[in-house]
């Protein structure tokens, strides 16, 4: 996911460096040499995410920190130094640092930094639009979804987030598991506290260990210096896990010793370490199953499902596709500069015969497509991807549709067909189907048609 990062390091060749490395990455990226140019640069254009070296003349990378704290709380700070300790990792992550690097920086470190700041940014972004979306009629709380099913899923919270008790979200990819998450740590008493995630699933197994508990310096080859694990970053605050199903054996013993004892050792070390942490995991895997075939420790499974939340595939929740579509299509007109404001009813109607085998992801990239390639400020049919249009399936059980708009499916594909045959010659198509040219007209404007060229092929 490209994103705007701003290097700042009063050595001219790091910012340099990085800089050309983030490029490479599709990423946009500017310098400065110091924090107040830093600062200054954010004034003008902000960023999603803050690269500082900490060991600066003048101020340092934690008066950077806190200035971006302070003017952009939504901006991620990644801090580099070359003198790099547990002290002021723990420091940088209590005062709101995404993540810790120390020089020399590997390029692989840094753009996997980068790009899981960038993430959180977006979550972050993502959730706080999610919750000023619609308001629950309790308690002002925001939620979209007016599906029974889904709206237990916000009672579970209300009544599990002021406790420390751990939570296991479970669900389908794409449902929201980790929104999930964050909506009970900022809705805890340790809201003020970093919400630190990690995806199980996205790292080889010989970094997992290293990632949550952290290593000394020399703990393993390439170990260049000591590095902060996503534990001693979360004390007193919220850690993520997804994908808590990937997990290996020993990683999974590990866990279960600091669920029971809060202490564990980094890689490397032989110095236990005590943390105040909250942990909410997550997975789309079946691990009452993976218990019975033996991948899942069963004492760590009971441990971590005190409180199980399932959170429902959008294919049953038909009912809030229409409100998640509208969600959608505000933001992304917003943010791509766009007067999209409607959903045509016949657009609607394949939105919510589409199964989403993506869940709300899938949806949310949908819309965000529509709107980009939309030529007018409804969306239209003809802005959905092919493949919606061309499996949109006949409505059946609980999806009963007004005839009108089930009609309106096959109808737009037999128009379409019939234009491509005729290579968009509309006097010839009209002749084909048997309607004048008006009709035609008004049909291929209804189903975002209009503006297509001899030849020119719909948008992929």
């Amino acid at each position: 996911m490209p994103g705007r990062i701003l290097i700042v390091d009063d050595d001219p060749l790091v910012p340099r460096t990085l800089k050309l490395l983030l490029q490479k990455h599709g990423h946009e990226v500017r310098t400065a040499s110091g924090v107040a140019e830093g600062l200054s640069q954010l004034q003008t254009r902000p960023a999603d995410v803050v690269v500082s070296d900490i060991n600066m003349p003048g101020a340092d990378g934690f008066e950077m920190l806190k200035g971006v704290k302070h003017g952009w709380p939504g901006t991620q700070v990644v801090l580099v130094t070359g003198y790099g300790t547990i002290e002021s990792a723990v420091r940088g992550m209590r005062e709101g640092a995404f993540d810790y690097v120390t020089k020399p920086v590997l390029d692989e470190e840094m753009v996997l930094v980068v790009d899981r700041a960038l993430e959180s940014a977006r979550l972050r972004t993502e959730n706080a639009e999610l919750r000023a979306a619609l308001d629950r009629a309790k308690g002002g709380k925001k939620v979209i979804g007016a599906d029974g099913a889904f709206l237990k899923v916000f009672d579970t919270i209300e009544a599990v987030a002021p406790t420390r008790a751990t939570v296991l979200i479970t669900g389908e990819s794409g449902t929201g598991k980790s929104m999930i998450a964050r909506l009970i740590h900022e809705a805890s008493p340790r809201k003020a506290a970093p919400f630190v995630e990690m995806n199980c699933g996205a790292l080889p197994e010989g970094l997992l260990e290293s990632e949550l508990f952290g290593h000394t310096k020399g703990a393993f080859t390439g170990a260049s210096g000591a590095r902060t694990g996503r534990f001693l970053a979360a004390d007193h605050g919220t850690l993520f896990l997804d994908e808590i199903g990937a997990s290996t054996p020993a990683l999974q013993l590990k866990l279960l010793r600091v669920l029971q004892e809060r202490r564990f050792e980094p890689v490397g070390s032989e110095d236990s370490l005590e943390v105040d942490v909250r942990l909410l995991l997550a997975t789309n895997e079946d691990l009452g199953k993976a218990v019975a075939d033996g991948r899942f420790r069963q004492d760590l499974y009971y441990r971590i499902s005190v409180v199980p939340i399932h959170l429902p595939p959008l294919r049953e929740r038909v009912s809030d596709v229409p409100l998640l579509a509208q969600h959608f299509l505000k933001r992304f007109s917003e943010e791509n500069g766009k007067q999209v404001g409607e959903i045509d009813d016949s657009t609607m109607t394949i939105l919510q015969a589409h199964a989403w085998p993506g869940n709300i992801r899938e949806l949310e990239n949908v819309i965000e497509r529509g709107v980009i390639l939309a030529r007018g400020d409804v969306l239209m049919p003809g802005d959905l991807p092919p493949e919606l249009t061309r499996s949109a399936p006949a409505p059946t059980g609980d999806r009963t549709l007004p005839l009108k708009r089930a009609l309106e499916i096959p109808e737009r594909e037999i128009i379409e067909r019939t234009l491509r045959a005729h290579n968009w010659n509309r006097q010839r198509t009209a002749v084909a189907l048997d309607i004048n040219r008006t009709t035609l007209f008004n049909k291929m404007r209804k189903y975002g048609l209009l503006d297509r060229r001899p030849g020119r092929p719909l948008p992929a």
